[in-house]
């Protein structure tokens, strides 16, 4: 009964933290932009600006940071496969259960803990990078306490999904990482050149 009404919380989570992922992923692409035109500048016109290169940072930890909850969600992160892959699935679920409650939640409530009033302080003293011409470095700080939080979500989404799982109700499909097989690499190549 308490997992056909969690089932639902758990989806709305991994949906938050799939479209913050799509945005979030435009930022690779504004910071290569970013460093090709500052390196551009540089050479031609010599000259540059730390500004230019903190934006940059900026754009990689917002990247890493807030896509980190959908890397758990897709079952990315680093794990020990060659120990685990060994066991049968619901003692899989079971290593995730013990992990995601003694390790992840625990760490990353303690961080998001200390990671809000970090990020408070700073955007209460309006703190400015030490760098001459640097940038503001509160968006920086409040991606600590943003990023941990939406991990703690998709870690609740991950519990509920594996206490489903051991409850019978949801298939380990809908949290297993989905394995691409050559002949799939092969397959989204062709579609992506319009070959038949």
């Amino acid at each position: 009964m308490l997992t056909s009404l969690l089932i639902p919380l758990s989806r709305a989570i991994d949906t938050l933290n799939e479209k913050i992922a799509s945005v979030v992923s435009w930022a690779l692409l504004a910071a290569v932009v970013i460093c090709a035109g500052n390196a551009l500048i540089r050479y031609v016109f010599h000259t540059s600006s730390n500004a230019w290169l903190e934006i940059q940072w900026y754009l990689y930890g917002a990247m890493f940071m807030l896509a980190s909850a959908y890397t758990l969600k897709r079952d990315e992160h680093v794990r020990i496969d060659v120990i685990v892959g060994h066991f049968s699935k619901r003692t899989q679920v079971w290593i995730d259960l013990f992990g995601y409650l003694l390790f992840l939640l625990p760490v990353s409530l303690l961080i998001l803990w200390y990671g809000i009033p970090f990020a408070r302080i700073s955007i209460e003293s309006a703190e400015m990078s030490s760098n001459a011409g640097g940038l503001i470095v509160w968006p920086a700080k409040l991606l600590v306490p943003l990023a941990f939080a939406l991990l703690v979500l998709q870690g609740v989404s991950e519990i509920i999904k594996r206490i489903a799982f051991l409850a019978g109700r949801i298939d380990a499909s809908s949290f297993s990482k989905q394995v691409v097989t050559p002949q799939d690499e092969i397959d989204a190549i062709k579609a992506a050149n319009k070959i038949t």
